[in-house]
C-alpha cells in the first residue's frame, strides 16, 4: 500500500513520516507549501508541483491555520478516492475556536461559558456582566497566542479599545480556575492513546509547551477519555489533541488541535504518538480497501441481477491446471455442486451451462 503524509514538514510530521514507513510500503513526505488546487474546466485536480498528485491508498494531511481553506479543498477532492483521517470540515472547525464551540456545544461537549459579540459597544455590555477574571482571545490561533487575562472591568475596557483596533472578531470566555495547569490528550481513533498535564510559567497563563510551560505524563479517567474521543468524533477527526482543563464539575474542552506537536508529549509519556498515529493510518486503510472491494462486489451482484445478460470482466484463479469461477458468477448462474454441466471449450472460449437429465 502507498501513503502520503502531506504537512509542513515539522518534526512531528517527520517522524510520523518515518513511523509510516514500518507499516507501508511506500511513503511519500509531500509539502503542502507546493500543493494548488486547480478549479478550471469540470474537473478539478489536486496539483503538486504543477503536476496532478499522484493515486494514494492513504493521505495524512495537516498544516497550520493558515492553512485551513488549502487543507479543507483538498481533503474534499481526495477522500472520496483515498483514506483520509480528517474530514474535509475538520479543518474549519478545528482552526476557529468560535466554530468548534459551536460544534461542541451542538454534541454536548462540556465547554468554558463563551461570548462573542459583533460590536464593540456590545462587547462592552458582556463585560459588565460577567464573573472575573476572564479570557479574551481570537477565534484562529494556535500554541497559546491570542490569548488575553483580565482581571477586572477596568482591565477588560483597555483591551478591548486595543483590540477594535485591529477590527478582528474575538471571544469573551470564563476563566477556569485550575494553578495554571490544562491537559493536552492525543486521540488516535477511539482511543486517547497519551496524555500529559501542563503547567504555565509562573508569569504565564498559557499551559503551552511552546510557551515555556512544563508537562507531566498523565493518566485520565474514563470519563476524560470519552469527553475527548467526543470531542475529536464532533469535530471530524480521528486524529488530533484535544486540550481541556479539570473544573469542580470535571473535565472542559477548550480546544481541539488539528496538528498536535508530537515531541513534548513523546518526551514526556515516553509513548511513541507517532507510532501509535501510523498503526493507525495503516488498519483503517486496510479497513476502507476491503469495504470497497466488499461493496464493489455488492454492486456487481446489483448490476447482474437487474441485467438479464449476466457477464463481467474478471482474472481467473487458477488451481494449479483447474480454474475456480468467480463467486458473483457461480451465485447468478445458480449451479450447485451436484448439478450436472455441459461444458463446450473452444480456442479462447469456454461456455457453461447447466445440463438437465430428462
Amino acid at each position: 500500500m502507498k501513503a502520503a503524509i502531506i504537512s509542513l514538514g515539522s518534526v512531528s510530521s517527520k517522524w510520523t513520516a518515518e513511523a509510516m514507513d514500518k507499516y507501508f510500503d511506500e511513503v511519500d513526505e509531500i509539502n503542502l507549501r507546493e500543493i494548488e488546487i486547480n478549479f478550471s474546466g469540470k474537473n478539478s485536480e489536486v496539483l503538486y508541483e504543477g503536476k496532478p498528485l499522484g493515486e494514494y491508498d492513504c493521505v495524512l494531511a495537516k498544516g497550520s491555520f493558515r492553512y485551513a481553506p488549502l487543507l479543507r479543498s483538498l481533503t474534499s477532492l481526495l477522500r472520496d478516492k483515498t483514506y483520509m483521517p480528517l474530514e474535509a470540515s475538520a479543518f474549519t472547525l478545528g482552526h476557529d475556536k468560535l466554530l468548534t464551540q459551536l460544534k461542541l456545544q451542538q454534541h454536548n461537549i462540556p465547554m468554558p461559558r463563551t461570548y462573542l459579540s459583533a460590536t464593540i459597544e456590545a462587547a462592552k455590555k458582556i463585560l459588565e456582566k460577567v464573573n472575573y477574571p476572564i479570557i479574551m482571545k481570537f477565534p484562529q490561533g494556535t500554541q497559546g497566542k491570542g490569548i488575553m487575562f483580565a482581571d477586572s472591568f477596568a482591565s477588560a475596557s483597555s483591551m478591548l479599545d486595543a483590540l477594535s483596533a485591529l477590527n478582528q472578531p474575538f471571544l469573551i470566555q470564563e476563566y477556569i480556575e485550575t494553578g495554571g495547569t490544562d491537559i493536552r490528550a492525543i486521540v488516535v481513533g477511539n482511543k486517547v492513546v497519551a496524555a500529559m498535564k501542563r503547567k504555565a510559567d509562573v508569569n504565564e497563563i498559557r499551559a503551552n509547551i511552546h510557551a515555556g510551560g512544563a508537562g507531566e505524563a498523565a493518566e485520565l479517567d474514563s470519563y476524560a477519555k470519552k469527553v475527548a474521543v467526543d470531542a475529536a468524533k464532533a469535530i471530524g477527526a480521528e486524529i488530533c489533541g484535544v486540550d481541556m482543563l479539570e473544573s469542580a464539575k470535571g473535565p472542559i474542552v477548550i480546544e481541539v488541535n488539528m496538528s498536535p506537536g508530537l515531541q513534548g508529549i513523546t518526551d514526556i509519556t515516553k509513548i511513541d504518538v507517532a507510532d501509535k498515529i501510523a498503526k493507525h493510518l495503516h488498519k483503517r486503510t486496510l479497513e476502507q480497501s476491503e469495504e470497497g472491494k466488499t461493496n464493489g462486489t455488492a454492486k456487481i451482484m446489483e448490476d447482474l441481477e437487474a441485467d438479464k445478460k449476466k457477464e463481467i470482466i474478471s482474472t481467473l484463479d487458477f488451481r494449479g491446471i483447474r480454474i475456480l469461477l468467480p463467486e458473483v458468477i457461480t451465485k447468478v448462474a445458480n449451479i450447485e455442486e451436484s448439478d450436472n454441466v455441459q461444458i463446450v471449450a473452444e480456442d479462447g472460449k469456454i461456455v457453461l451451462k447447466k445440463f438437465k437429465i430428462s
